[in-house]
């Protein structure tokens, strides 16, 4: 089966369609799907819910879609970074579903695995808890979180072969291996595509099992937040 596509575009055609659900990798602007997600806008797919640790910034990363006012829901840990986000969702445009960093990687972990649901201690006794099943063991108090399941997955590696075996490049590999698995297809773009056997098994951080479709593309690798100080005069 053939994998490799030639673009973003080609690698996403016949996957979009309007109310879908999308898992998204990276953390900040590191390791994040930038070309799919700048396919995704040009697609002008909308009313989307996005799964991600955050949602870009300004301008760039899943900011793009929040401008071109494509996305309905987040769920999201961190919102910080993007004031268009703040404005959409203190005016009641976006929907908002807040999960704890931990949580919403097993959540999407979980989904990849076939789990339904899990108990975590995270959140009791906080709005997080609010609405969700309690359930005691030994003395403590859990709630229930239901996994995650996409309808796509887009995520950033460094390097893939054919097959999809793929490798993520340091901090690269924080969210993106647990959505790259909870979604029912899967597209992934690289900075690079190695021969069939090239990559060391034991090197490979998500088996291409998980992986659909890849494209290869170059990327702009944006600093989120960059602190100097002055130069000290001689």
């Amino acid at each position: 089966m053939k994998k490799v596509y030639p673009s973003a575009e080609a690698a996403l055609d016949g996957v979009l369609f309007d109310g879908m659900t999308i898992a998204s990798g990276g953390f900040g602007l590191c390791g994040i799907p930038e070309l799919l997600i700048a396919a995704i806008r040009k697609a002008g797919t909308k009313d989307l819910t996005v799964a991600s640790n955050n949602a870009g910034v300004d301008g760039f990363g899943l900011g793009v879609l929040l401008e071109s006012r494509q996305v309905k829901k987040m769920i999201s840990s961190y919102v910080g970074e993007n004031a268009e986000f703040m404005r959409q969702y203190l005016s009641g445009e976006l929907e908002l579903e807040f999960n704890p960093q931990g949580t919403l990687a097993e959540r999407m972990r979980a989904g990849g695995a076939g789990i339904p649901g899990f108990y975590t201690r995270t959140g009791v006794g906080t709005v997080i808890a609010e609405g969700k099943e309690h359930k005691d063991f030994d003395g403590k108090t859990y709630i229930l979180e239901r996994a995650i399941v996409a309808d796509l997955s887009i995520v950033k590696a460094w390097k893939a072969d054919p097959s999809g075996n793929l490798v993520f490049r340091k901090t690269a590999r924080n969210f993106n291996p647990p959505a790259a698995s909870c979604g029912k297809i899967c597209v992934v773009e690289v900075e690079e595509i190695v021969p069939l056997g090239a990559l060391d098994p034991d090197a490979i951080h998500l088996p291409g099992i998980y992986v659909h479709r890849i494209v290869q593309g170059q990327h702009e690798k944006r600093i989120e937040q960059r602190t100097t100080r002055k130069k000290e005069s001689v």
